[in-house]
């Protein structure tokens, strides 16, 4: 009987020892396993950290995407020197300007709206900058400059090389640049407009108008479009003596108003001006073209314009009636070129 006690506890001894053995060998590998996730979720992180670290350099380690040439805005070639001043003329007013670096310094010719001069301000310098303008019309221009003893170019001319037609000279489905006070409308259309009704030159209006003097002022035709108002003008001068323009006055007053109340007046500034002439010669006509916020007149109200002679007296006026804004033709920007 001993015999088969002893032989049950050896047994039990031996199946004890082996499960004993299995359970630490699942011990071991469960963890191995904790192990092994731990390390790759470290590895995970440090590839995350080095994707979000930030860029230096010329070497961009974030997701981004290459820009491609077919993106990319031509710049002109730029001369300056210390000695001498580059002269850039542009085809409308300057809006904004940037210098690439303190090496060259640039502004406005004088009282020129459209006129940059630019020069270098450290004689010698070596490295290349660059310049970018902006002019009134949503034009945009971008050079590469560098410093020569003598610059092979000192006035230069330029156009409008963004919208000329040539699909070298712009990006692929290019963008128009957009100023604050056009609203949502941009400064190219804004121009195309401004010059389409000026080419077309047709009098849609014939009763609006006033003549002093020997001087005329009428206006041809109100336009509307994007909540934009063209005014179509015309300044005939019948004399033989030229007509120097100071300035163009817009405002909306009351129609009627009593001795005892004061005049209340609303200035209205135009946004742009196609072909705005300061001097009307002898026997000559010249047109202008506003654009201006859309407006409507209450019923006791007109719109008054008015051009003055700059150190004369045959200033010209004309009124506009709420009837007559209403009735503005409607631009098909389809057909303006």
């Amino acid at each position: 009987m001993k015999k088969y006690f002893l032989m049950f506890a050896v047994i039990a001894t031996g199946v004890l020892s082996a499960y004993a053995q299995t359970e630490n060998r699942r011990s071991a590998l469960a963890n191995d396993e904790i192990v092994t996730v731990n390390q790759s979720s470290e590895e995970m992180q440090g590839e995350l950290q080095q994707v979000l670290k930030p860029t230096f350099g010329d070497y961009y380690e974030g997701l981004t995407k290459k820009i491609t040439f077919d993106r990319m805005i031509p710049p002109y070639g730029l001369e300056v020197t210390f000695d001498k001043t580059v002269h850039i003329i542009f085809p409308s007013p300057i809006r904004y300007v940037d210098l690439g670096s303190s090496n060259i310094i640039a502004g406005k010719a004088g009282s020129s709206e459209n006129i940059l001069r630019v020069k270098a301000s450290i004689r010698g310098f070596e490295a290349e900058t660059n310049l970018a303008v902006i002019t009134d019309e949503g034009s945009y221009y971008t050079y590469n400059v560098k410093y020569a003893d003598e610059p092979e170019k000192l006035n230069i001319e330029m156009r409008d090389f963004m919208h000329d037609g040539i699909a070298t000279n712009r990006p692929n489905n290019s963008f128009d640049i957009y100023l604050k006070e056009l609203g949502s409308e941009s400064p190219r259309v804004v121009y195309l407009i401004n010059r389409a009704i000026y080419k077309d030159n047709k009098r849609h209006i014939k009763h609006i108008g006033g003549k002093r003097f020997g001087i005329q002022y009428t206006l041809k035709g109100i336009y509307s479009h994007n909540n934009l108002l063209y005014l179509h003008t015309q300044l005939k001068n019948s004399t033989n003596v030229a007509f120097d323009v100071d300035f163009v006055r817009m405002k909306i007053v009351d129609k009627k108003v009593s001795k005892r109340t004061a005049i209340q007046e609303t200035v209205i500034y135009p946004l742009r001006a196609y072909n705005f002439m300061t001097t009307v010669g002898a026997n000559r006509t010249e047109r202008t073209v506003f654009a201006l916020d859309k407006i409507t007149i209450p019923y006791d109200k007109q719109l008054i314009i008015e051009v003055f002679e700059k150190n004369g007296g045959r200033n010209q006026t004309f009124t506009v009636e709420n009837a007559d804004l209403i009735r503005a033709r409607q631009i098909n920007e389809l057909k303006v070129q």
